[in-house]
């Protein structure tokens, strides 16, 4: 997965496209301790459910959003955001097209069980 170029302006719901019926993902910026990435998800798609082992920060940049955490489900606007703690069950549903940026932090969990 290419990174989008570095030291340059970007419009970041530009950077992705919707495509019918798909979820589509980009990668913004991938290191070891961490990855963020610009997804766009079609009306009736949803993300895999997921027990990540590592927070995920996911901030709406446009449309509407689920975030399903522990089965407590939360719809979030634009500009609005939630941390999906460790360890928690989750889904990420689209009622209506959404993009989002998603932030995932890997440090910080050193000497903890995974």
């Amino acid at each position: 997965m290419k990174e989008i170029e570095k030291s340059k302006v970007h419009i970041l719901i530009e950077i992705i496209e919707y495509v019918p019926s798909s979820v589509v993902s980009k990668t913004v910026i991938r290191k070891s301790t961490g990855n963020i990435s610009i997804v766009a998800v079609d009306t009736g798609e949803a993300l895999a459910e997921k027990i990540s082992p590592f927070d995920t920060f996911i901030q709406i940049i446009e449309g509407t959003a689920e975030v399903v955490i522990d089965d407590q489900p939360n719809v979030l606007q634009i500009g609005q955001g939630i941390i999906i703690p460790a360890h928690t069950s989750n889904i990420v549903r689209a009622n209506g097209r959404f993009k989002m940026i998603s932030t995932v932090i890997k440090s910080g969990y050193e000497g903890t069980i995974l």
